[in-house]
């Protein structure tokens, strides 16, 4: 017998309603959270046995969003949603990363956390409401999950922190941040801040810590009514085999992790693995005290401890430095002369080519969401072949991995564009890691920042980032600048920060452990910044601030501005004009809702032609001004001339010369290219225009003498 349970609490100002017990209760876990009248459902379901063979725990966290939620029919051909949208990939992502340090150690049973989206009010974000509703659902689950967690959005509106602002709200905002934590501790912070100083992001994220516990209080009391009984998991110990390990390995793990070279480091590594494998082989014919799983585990761990006693005791890393001096720095731009921009970036032994790409209005990329569909001018794709780290691997769509490092760079350079009004380009930056050992998604703040000031971009400010790694024990810890890759493996943290010489632009930590304090928050922010301006100065000395021009192979864009009244003329029947305009002189062209006309050509004379063009369908023709025109039409009482854009006027047979003319195709014929001069109009408002008073030679005015006779005449 299933038994309904709700718990609802004020926050943030508005209702926050749990749920549990009448929607999928066949899940192991299943919660129909309710903030403002945003919805979402939460299920978790794990299996009843460990997998066998994995060496991690295979949890799986899907985030997605129903076009019904918002009354809306999903586009495409099949009228249904489809492989998960980069916001779905990213949430999915945003609510593993806090929930999956808090499950049982050793805990290998595959499990599978649904999150779906099923009505958005447009006002209240439903991802912070999603992770809310994946922590409590765990929570009821059973299984071993020491939560729950919490999480908020801060914003920074008028120089104040807001709880959780509105969809509409966030424009205004110097500061979008997620934070997740449990009631001690932080655990996952995602941000976009618009260059602030590190003592308000700090803020920030302390603010959103404590304005979620009510949200933990309200999961633990539906927990205490409605979760189910706790799951029999026992941690294995394997505190013998690791004694008989070190006995045989710790020497030699030392002797490897000297190693400064990564390549040579892994080789060492593996030779000691190889050599553990077989000290705990069985003999033949006997059976093996430990399994390869165990053996396996425990190696893993016991490198883990060897590299996080020598930095503890010591304070020497791996590759031989100091807590806080980042690895060798070179930066080369313009390295692909025939693109927009181009910048090589390498760190240690973490290397990006970042390629920029101006475009058009039209190379805008169109984002159906849950809010409706906008455009993006700003796209920035980062790419990890296996090869970067000497591998081989499948090669395909980008995954979540790709997908969300692509997005943190995109938060780091986005504060520092150019408004469009400023710089009417669509941006496109693909960041190829050619090497990784450490942070290539920081390396790829830095190559997207220098390629697009190699490519004429005005940034605000040039970025920057770097990776912060920490090695905690007890009381003891270590916060680690610029950090390896097997410093992030083994670690307890990875804490990237991004931002420019006035301030942080993005901010994302990552907490393996059960949290940090604000003491080690401090501490890394801190030491966070000596590096950024060091990394900074760096860049530097290959490009200090943006070109002053664009490249030569750049489109060159112009913008101006019509009436709106006039739109309709410039588009033509159909589109008529405006293609015809775009066939012509060889310019793109594009027109806003506003009346605002973006023109983009390589070519200046391109771009000219098309300005001329439509300023001669919008502009209106003067009294007193000479056209040039074309002969559309004759008659027997004179020519109709195009002249002005669209417009034709009469050239009466009386104005087609200075004599007399008896027929009007004795002067001009249909095609002819005449210089007319706009007289007036008449009492209908038709144009009248005349040739006679004009050079047709020159297209200079004739002047002529009066006689003293037709002046007395006068």
């Amino acid at each position: 017998m299933f038994s309904h349970h709700k718990v609802e609490i004020e926050w943030g100002g508005r209702p926050l309603i749990l749920e549990t017990g009448k929607i999928a209760r066949q899940a192991d876990g299943a919660v129909l959270a309710t903030y403002g009248e945003s919805v979402v459902l939460a299920t978790v379901v794990s299996a009843k046995e460990p997998k066998p063979g994995f060496d991690f725990f295979p949890l799986t966290v899907n985030y997605q969003e129903k076009a019904f939620a918002a009354g809306r029919i999903p586009g495409g051909f099949f009228k249904r949603e489809g492989r998960p949208s980069e916001n779905e990939t990213l949430t999915s992502r945003l609510i593993d990363r806090p929930i999956r340090p808090l499950f049982a150690e050793g805990y290998k049973n595959d499990t599978q956390v649904i999150i779906t989206v099923v009505q958005h009010d447009l006002e209240n974000n439903p991802d912070v409401l999603a992770m809310v509703a994946a922590s409590a659902a765990l929570t009821l689950s059973g299984v071993p999950f020491m939560g729950p967690i919490g999480g908020a959005r801060v914003g920074l509106i008028n120089g104040e922190y807001v709880l959780n602002p509105h969809v509409d709200e966030m424009p205004e905002s110097k500061l979008d941040l997620i934070v997740a934590g449990t009631s001690d501790a932080v655990l996952m912070v995602e941000s976009e801040a618009q260059e602030l100083a590190e003592d308000v992001m700090l803020g920030a994220v302390m603010f959103g810590h404590r304005a979620f516990q009510p949200v933990i209080d309200a999961i633990i009391k539906l927990a205490e009514v409605a979760a189910k009984e706790p799951r029999d998991h026992q941690v294995e110990d394997l505190s013998e085999l690791e004694g008989e390990m070190l006995k045989i390995a710790e020497a030699d793990l030392r002797e490897a992790y000297k190693n400064t070279d990564k390549q040579a480091r892994y080789a060492a590594v593996d030779a000691v693995k190889a050599k553990v494998k077989e000290a705990f082989a069985p003999a033949e014919g006997e059976e093996a005290k430990w399994t390869g799983e165990q053996v396996g585990t425990v190696f893993k761990g016991l490198q883990a401890k060897i590299v996080r006693w020598n930095i503890l005791d010591t304070g020497s890393r791996i590759d031989g430095r100091d807590l806080k001096t980042v690895r060798p720095i070179v930066s080369e731009v313009g390295i692909l002369p025939r693109t927009h921009g181009s910048a090589l970036f390498t760190r240690g032994e973490t290397q990006a080519i970042a390629v920029a790409t101006l475009g058009t209005g039209e190379d805008e990329q169109f984002v159906d969401s849950l809010t409706g569909t906008y455009k993006e001018r700003f796209m920035l794709h980062y790419n990890f072949p296996p090869y970067s780290v000497g591998e081989t691997g499948r090669m395909g769509s980008p995954g979540r991995r790709e997908i969300g490092h692509g997005k943190l760079a995109w938060r780091a350079i986005h504060p520092v564009l150019p408004a469009p009004d400023q710089f009417p380009y669509t941006l496109r930056v693909v960041s190829e890691i050619t090497e990784s050992n450490g942070s290539s998604s920081m390396a790829t703040v830095c190559g997207t920042s220098l390629s697009l000031m190699d490519a004429g971009v005005p940034l605000s400010s040039p970025v920057a980032g770097i990776a912060m790694g920490l090695i905690k024990e007890d009381d003891r810890f270590a916060v680690l600048s610029d950090i390896l890759g097997d410093e992030d493996h083994l670690g307890d943290m990875d804490f990237k920060v991004a931002g420019t010489a006035n301030g942080v632009t993005s901010l994302q930590m990552d907490i393996k452990i059960s949290g940090i304090t604000e003491e080690i928050m401090d501490v890394a922010l801190s030491q966070a910044k000596d590096g950024r301006l060091h990394i900074l100065g760096e860049m530097a000395k290959a490009l200090s601030e943006s070109r002053g021009e664009l490249g030569e192979y750049a489109p060159r864009i112009e913008v101006m501005t019509i009436p709106t009244d006039k739109i309709r003329d410039v588009i033509g029947s159909g589109g008529k004009v405006i293609r015809e305009i775009v066939e012509k002189t060889g310019a793109k062209v594009n027109i806003e809702d506003d009346g605002t006309i973006k023109i983009a050509s390589s070519n200046a004379k391109e771009i000219e032609a098309a300005k001329k063009w439509i300023h001669s369908i919008v502009a209106e023709p003067e009294v007193g001004e000479i056209y040039q025109g074309t002969v559309v039409k004759t008659a027997d009482f004179g020519a109709f001339v195009n002249f002005f854009g669209p417009r034709d006027g009469l050239v009466h047979i009386s104005q087609l010369a200075p004599e007399r003319v008896a027929k009007t195709t004795d002067v001009v014929k249909e095609g002819d290219k005449v210089y007319v001069k706009l007289m007036g109009f008449d009492e209908r408002g038709k144009v009248r225009l005349s040739m006679k008073v004009v050079d047709q030679e020159t297209g200079e005015e004739i002047v002529r003498e009066k006689t003293e006779k037709s002046e007395d005449a006068e």
